[in-house]
């Protein structure tokens, strides 16, 4: 027996063609440095979007789901590219302009991005990269920067307000399968290549509508939200389209991300919400601290990407503004769990452990503990395992390039199709999650994930360096960082500066990737099949038996 209800596709241009309408009047405020922020209302941000999109079908000639890059900062421009490229039928394709070149160049290539949207103040990051990237035919600049180092190249340039003008305010949004891909970003483990995480339509309507709720973000059309976390970053963890699902006014940042510039943007526009990883928090305390602002409008902050120190909690609590702990990852859209108190523990003591927890799973993701031999864990608060989740947003493999079949490596997917998180932690019988450990030794350094291994080869490529190790320690800034732990070659004396310009200058590691600790040891210890045992070093650091440098 089937239902009689229609079957009207979850679909990205419905969400646009909602806010810009239903929610016309709502605002994206771009931050200019100077003067008056930049405005545009959701209707017009609705009409840009449209004329983007026949420029990108009738002037560059997008067809069928190519892929469009966006190498951009959070503005409106990048809003309008979120809206217009899936609703059309193509695939956006967002760069995160933190990633080493080389890892850049890979991705452009590995998801043959055909178009790719620039803000100018970042033309210098891409031109050295263009004559590396053959599957670009189009280059289109948003905003203020230097024009002159794309003179050279192959791609065509074009002016992204000159493209717009002209054209209809309105577009045939196409009727897709839901389950079409509209979004795409890359993800780095600990070894290999970066992978591509598609997401759907439907994956992103459903997440939309989870962020809305009042257990997740819990916004409304009164509320205006920071957007600190870059669009970049797993769709800026879905508030732009969420915000067009309620109306919500986004208050974008561009490249001011500076704690000073976020000050003045919260004393002068009066966000009630703001998202961002801890680091950002930290450096805004910091600043406030200093300089006090007038910050009362905040009385929201949502943080994940790592996990949140409790005494930062408390001192944004101090200030008025409740942080709200949240957990997910590139594979989950990245909405996994919202640290909301349930209502037996709001006023009284226990409210604030449900607080650092990781937070309590929404009805659309479901998750499940793995033991070591594969058993599967109760929900009781105490027994810890690696964490599995599904649900309807939850990746079930990877991008393996554009005809190749999708990927499902036994490390990240189980064989019944949970993805597995390697994350380690406990679940509480109320469905709270706390991470323990990891199950992997992925570096996470304010948000973003950093690859031991890589490190570890680039350090071994030296020719001075015999063996390395790379850990990752607590760290009271950025959550964690890597500590270096080296076995010099007999008779070498290279130093852990010339290392690291080493990294820097000819591994190509990003310089917030470089590490700042750093150890010699006549060996790194091994497990009994030989490989590094990053436990003993681990160990070895917190009990303070390594003699650790640590660089300016």
């Amino acid at each position: 027996m089937l239902s009689t209800m229609q079957d009207v596709p979850l679909l990205i241009s419905r969400i646009l063609t909602h806010g810009s309408t239903v929610h016309g009047s709502s605002r994206v405020i771009t931050w200019t440095g100077e003067g008056e922020p930049h405005r545009r209302t959701f209707a017009e941000i609705g009409a840009r979007s449209a004329r983007l999109a026949h420029a990108l079908r009738d002037e560059l000639g997008v067809e069928g789901d190519e892929r469009v890059a966006t190498l951009m900062w959070n503005n409106s421009e990048h809003v309008e590219a979120y809206f217009a490229i899936p609703s059309m039928g193509a695939v956006l394709h967002t760069l995160n302009l933190r990633l080493p070149a080389e890892q850049l160049v890979w991705i452009v290539n590995h998801a043959a991005d055909r178009v790719l949207l620039v803000n100018g103040s970042l033309i210098p990051l891409l031109a050295p990269l263009l004559p590396q990237l053959p599957t670009v035919e189009h280059i289109v600049v948003a905003g203020p920067g230097d024009r002159a180092p794309l003179a050279g190249a192959t791609a065509r340039v074009h002016e992204y307000e000159e493209l717009l003008d002209g054209r209809p305010d309105s577009y045939d949004w196409p009727e897709l399968d839901e389950r079409r891909a509209a979004a795409m970003c890359y993800t780095s483990g600990t070894t290999g290549d970066p992978k591509g995480v598609i997401y759907s339509h439907r994956s992103i309507y459903l997440h939309s509508m989870q962020v809305n709720m009042a257990e997740s973000m819990s916004l409304t059309d009164s509320d205006t939200t920071l957007v600190v976390v870059p669009q970049f970053h797993v769709n800026a963890w879905g508030l732009p389209h969420a915000t067009f699902m309620s109306g919500v006014n986004m208050l974008m940042p561009d490249r001011f991300l500076q704690p000073a510039p976020l000050a003045e943007m919260i004393a002068s526009e009066r966000p009630t919400h703001a998202a961002a990883v801890p680091t950002i928090w930290q450096g805004l305390l910091a600043e406030l601290r200093a300089k006090p602002r007038d910050v009362s409008s905040l009385g929201q902050v949502t943080i994940g990407g790592s996990a949140c120190p409790p005494s930062l909690m408390e001192a944004f609590d101090e200030l008025g503004m409740r942080v709200c702990h949240a957990w997910g990852m590139t594979e989950t859209s990245p909405l996994g769990t919202v640290a909301r108190p349930p209502a037996h523990a709001i006023g009284t003591d226990e409210e604030f452990g449900y607080r650092v927890t990781q937070g309590r799973f929404p009805a659309g993701v479901e998750a499940r503990l793995t033991g070591p031999g594969g058993e599967r864990l109760p929900w009781d608060g105490e027994s810890a395992g690696e964490l599995e989740v599904r649900g309807p947003w939850i990746a079930g493999a990877y991008y393996n390039g554009p005809d190749a079949e999708p990927l499902r490596p036994a490390d990240k997917f189980s064989e019944d199709g949970w993805l597995k998180t390697g994350d380690v932690g406990i679940i509480s019988p109320e469905g709270f999650l706390t991470l323990t450990d990891r199950a992997k030794d992925v570096i996470k350094s304010g948000g973003e994930w950093i690859s031991s291994v890589d490190l570890e080869n680039a350090l071994m490529s030296h020719p001075d360096v015999a063996e390395a190790a790379v850990v990752a320690v607590p760290d009271d800034k950025w959550g964690e960082r890597p500590l270096a732990t080296v076995v010099l070659k007999e008779g070498a004396q290279v130093g852990f500066e010339a290392l690291r310009a080493f990294l820097s200058e000819e591994a190509g590691v990003a310089r917030w990737q470089l590490p700042e600790r750093w150890t010699i040891v006549e060996t790194v210890p091994k497990t009994s099949v030989g490989k590094f045992d990053k436990k003993k070093i681990r160990e070895a650091h917190r009990l303070g038996k390594l003699d650790v440098t640590k660089l300016a």
